[in-house]
């Protein structure tokens, strides 16, 4: 079949799903992100446009987007794969969220009467529902997400992009080297940081979120290792 034919049918077939790249990348970013998606974990071309119903251009500007974002790795003549930090870019990643994230949650502190800190405290509440259901996959990912939430706080747009990005590679990187202790923040540490934020104590806010990392961090084991998947159709459905 000529190659404009094929593109031509693929275009009609995504336009009649209605998916669009978003879709896909947010369906694949929450699967990391929830740790359902395991670092080196191969995305099949076929398999996405069979889950997705989609044909291979839609999917392959999807795929663009999460390597640009970090999130998968696009290799010559092999495809994609869930990007898979190693211990060097690990401690990379910890290094650039403490020069960031502290001085961050210093400011949103010494502004909190100006800001609209409701977001935060929803979000809150969300991540302790579903503690006290014991859903480990919706924990993990409101734990990264409170984060890119505080940078959102704080009007920055590429601040935020930067955030979302960190976390994302801190949630691989958790897959990689963390145990279940460590998959997700602890019950009252997002809370002591807000708090902190809410009362306008800029000194408190930034050692809470540098111990907070430190604390992620430290609980990494770096032998350890978080089994592939191969089910992609169950895992993005």
């Amino acid at each position: 079949m000529p190659l404009n034919t094929q593109i031509t049918e693929a275009k009609e077939t995504d336009i009649q799903s209605g998916t669009e790249e978003s879709v896909i990348v947010e369906r694949i970013y929450k699967a990391v992100m929830e740790q359902r998606l395991a670092p080196r974990t191969k995305l099949s071309e076929a398999r996405l446009c069979e889950t997705f119903g989609v044909g291979r251009m839609r999917v392959r500007r999807a795929l663009l987007l999460l390597s640009s974002q970090g999130i998968i790795d696009l290799q010559s003549n092999r495809g994609a794969y869930v990007a898979c930090p190693d211990k060097d870019e690990a401690n990379d990643v910890f290094a650039a969220r403490l020069l960031i994230e502290p001085p961050l949650v210093r400011q949103l502190a010494e502004r909190s009467d100006q800001i609209d800190l409701s977001v935060l405290v929803d979000h809150l509440d969300q991540e302790n529902a579903a503690r006290a259901k014991n859903e480990r996959t919706e924990v993990i990912r409101l734990s990264g997400e409170f984060h890119t939430k505080l940078a959102q706080a704080s009007g920055n747009k590429f601040i935020s992009r930067v955030m979302r990005e960190l976390v994302t590679r801190t949630s691989l990187i958790v897959g990689l080297f963390g145990s279940s202790n460590t998959a997700s923040c602890s019950d009252d540490e997002h809370t002591n940081i807000l708090d902190a934020i809410k009362a306008q104590q800029p000194d408190r806010a930034e050692e809470l979120v540098t111990l907070h990392l430190q604390h992620i961090q430290g609980g990494l084991d770096m032998n350890a290792r978080q089994d592939k998947q191969d089910d992609l159709a169950a895992i993005l459905a």
